[in-house]
């Protein structure tokens, strides 16, 4: 015989209405009634038809993470494996599955977002980066579709953010090599187009003006956030008649591919450049010197973001703060430490 809502109800004690309740994870259903029904649907084996609730309901209990572009060089960098760990707990905490997505071009991400918003396949999206003028936020704003972005967006501060305070980062980062005596301090960037890449070049810069020092474009490159970005950045900067001392950089993974080209050049880290980055993945301590980075809360940004993206969606907060700014520290290692 098929189990019923009503037949939890009645063992639960509750109404039907309360069992739908706590089957979509309703704010106002306490965490003891919760648990009671939970328990009497797993002691009756009751599972309840998804899909027939979201023809009801006409939501999904579905999350897509947009990733960002190109999607084979994802995984090689340790901060979205983690900020993925982070929106799943949360997502699954709250009953929501997740969908992920992406595109090989711009175009091509812009027709997967536009079809998982025009077929009502998810109640949100989540954007995994944050770009100028980009297509996907102003499609977004358009619909009036439920989205959140980790970082912030220029063109639309109305928005949906969760983020670190980057241009201070960058600026804690960038005082910490001036308090060890540097005067010729570099940068080495991601892509100019994401606005996590200007902020936290822009803390730099204003970090190294106050100190009277020079902001030289020859000290600063661009790349990717891959370790070849960082190898390459080391082949211009130490071929320079005048080298920086000591560089900020604005990823770990990019760090790495510093530290490499440095050792094959025949440079050793401190003693000949000093190096502060950014995240402070696990690795930053197990290299060779370990790496002083600026550690992010990569994985409460993604946890916040799942958290304040599902608020949004049930109305929860109607008016709860747009800007979420999860709080970052410098954590000093060898790698910034001048040696007397």
């Amino acid at each position: 015989m098929t189990v019923t809502i009503k037949d939890v109800a009645k063992r639960a004690g509750v109404s039907p209405s309360t069992v739908s309740r706590v089957i979509s994870n309703h704010p106002r259903i306490s965490e003891e009634t919760s648990l009671r029904v939970r328990k009497v649907m797993d002691e009756i084996g009751y599972h309840p038809n998804m899909m027939a609730k979201s023809l009801v309901s006409r939501t999904t209990s579905t999350i897509a993470v947009i990733l960002p572009r190109p999607a084979d060089e994802l995984f090689q960098n340790l901060f979205f494996s983690e900020v993925i760990r982070g929106i799943v707990t949360q997502s699954t905490r709250s009953g929501y599955d997740l969908l992920m997505a992406t595109g090989t071009t711009e175009r091509e991400e812009l027709e997967t977002v536009t079809r998982l918003v025009r077929g009502r396949r998810v109640d949100g999206i989540l954007l995994l980066y944050s770009r100028a003028n980009d297509p996907v936020i102003a499609m977004l704003k358009e619909a009036d579709f439920p989205f959140a972005i980790i970082g912030r967006n220029e063109d639309y501060p109305d928005i949906l953010t969760i983020d670190n305070d980057n241009v201070q980062a960058s600026y804690d980062a960038t005082r910490h090599l001036i308090s060890q005596g540097h005067e010729r301090i570099g940068f080495v960037s991601g892509p100019p187009n994401l606005i996590v890449s200007r902020d936290r070049l822009a803390g730099y810069t204003k970090a190294v003006r106050e100190a009277h020092l020079p902001v030289r474009s020859d000290w600063i490159v661009e790349g990717e956030f891959l370790q070849e970005s960082g190898y390459r950045a080391m082949s211009l900067l130490m071929g320079l008649p005048e080298r920086p001392t000591a560089l900020v950089v604005v990823d770990d993974v990019v760090t790495f591919g510093i530290l490499r080209g440095l050792v094959e050049l025949g440079y050793s880290v401190p003693k000949d450049i000093a190096l502060v980055s950014f995240n402070n993945i696990v690795f930053s301590e197990l290299a060779t010197p370990p790496i002083s980075s600026i550690d992010i809360g990569i994985y409460q940004l993604g946890y916040t973001a799942s958290q304040e993206l599902i608020r949004f969606i049930q109305h929860e907060h109607p008016s709860h703060a747009l800007r979420h700014i999860i709080p970052h520290r410098l954590v000093v290692r060898e790698s910034s430490l001048r040696r007397s």
